[in-house]
């Protein structure tokens, strides 16, 4: 018994033996464990839909074990509430209810939700003040003793609205305040029941094309000087200018400021993951031109412009190479 018992130790070690040494047959490598992401994006009809589902695939195809895919949702406060939740990580959204959020202000005041970080800001979402030019309306100072519509109340259009005209130092005691969603201002401008709309919204907007075959339209201008203080005081903004010939009867270019839309994570995102996420995604920006027209404008070079909270380490980590 003990011979035999002796012989069977004497046969595993040589065993191990010739396994360390590369004997035996190689090791199989380890599949990339497996990863589902899940992109909250914005209804079917809008920009954030394609542009996710075009990420998703660029994901799926570029980072190992990854199982990416986008879903419908109610764009930015919405997508907010899912990362608060964790039911998805990944999420576009506009970059100032990021702003409001991360700070707990405006439609986040006492429910702040700060368990994201930033990837990369990607393409500006232009706040249009639009009036009927019969109004006479050629500036925002102007706008006293209006009917302005300036979004549905407690939207992010009616938060830049709010802020805009204090930079000028209007107040809604000085004007007829119409709080109308997108589309009811579009129709109040038609109509002639409104006088000027805030419009947040990628130039150009298909609606105030439709305005502007009918009427003539004047895009309000928000001057350089004007637009520095308010970006000092609110990050999130950047200057922008809205070409000439936008608009049917646009004659001239107008000064502006946008938003951004931007791409988020949840900050439990490990950052070799987020890394890989983000280099995938400007390294393949072709496809994302492909999914919507307002892909052109994103690049690597602008990014972080409007960057309104704090980047994930792997997003910091990516664009920090040359």
């Amino acid at each position: 018994m003990k011979k035999t018992l002796a012989f069977l130790v004497v046969v595993v070690m040589v065993a191990g033996l010739i396994a360390g040494c590369g004997g035996g047959a190689k090791e199989q490598p380890k599949p990339a464990a497996q990863k589902f992401i899940n992109i909250a994006t914005g209804g079917t009809a809008g920009t954030y839909f394609p542009l996710g589902g075009a990420m998703a695939e660029i994901i799926n195809k570029n980072v190992p074990g990854a199982n990416a895919s986008a879903q419908s949702t109610g764009a930015s406060v919405a997508n907010v509430n899912m990362l608060k939740d964790g039911k998805v990580d990944l999420a576009l959204i506009q970059n100032d209810i990021a702003y409001y959020a991360v700070n707990g202000t405006e439609m986040f005041k006492d429910k702040k939700v700060d368990n994201f970080k930033g990837i990369a800001t990607l393409y500006p979402e232009t706040i249009q003040i639009v009036a009927l030019e019969k109004a006479g309306i050629k500036s925002i100072a102007d706008l006293k003793g209006k009917r302005v519509a300036v979004g549905a109340r407690g939207s992010g259009t009616e938060a830049n609205a709010r802020q805009i005209l204090e930079q000028y130092g209007i107040t809604y005691n000085d004007i007829k305040v119409q709080y109308l969603s997108f589309g009811e201002a579009a129709s109040g401008l038609k109509d002639g029941n409104v006088d000027v709309a805030f419009v947040t919204a990628g130039h150009p907007t298909a609606a105030i094309q439709d305005i502007a075959v009918q009427n003539k339209i004047v895009l309000v201008p928000i001057e350089a000087a004007q637009a520095d203080s308010l970006i000092k005081k609110y990050p999130f903004y950047t200057k922008v200018k809205i070409p000439a010939n936008t608009y049917q009867g646009q004659a001239a270019e107008a000064d502006a400021v946008a938003v951004q839309a931007m791409l988020v994570v949840a900050d439990k995102m490990d950052a070799d993951t987020v890394y890989a996420i983000t280099k995938a995604i400007y390294g393949n920006l072709d496809r994302i031109k492909a999914a919507h027209a307002v892909g052109k404008g994103i690049t690597k070079a602008t990014a972080q412009d409007g960057m309104s909270i704090k980047l994930h380490a792997g997003a910091e980590k990516f664009f920090k190479e040359k």
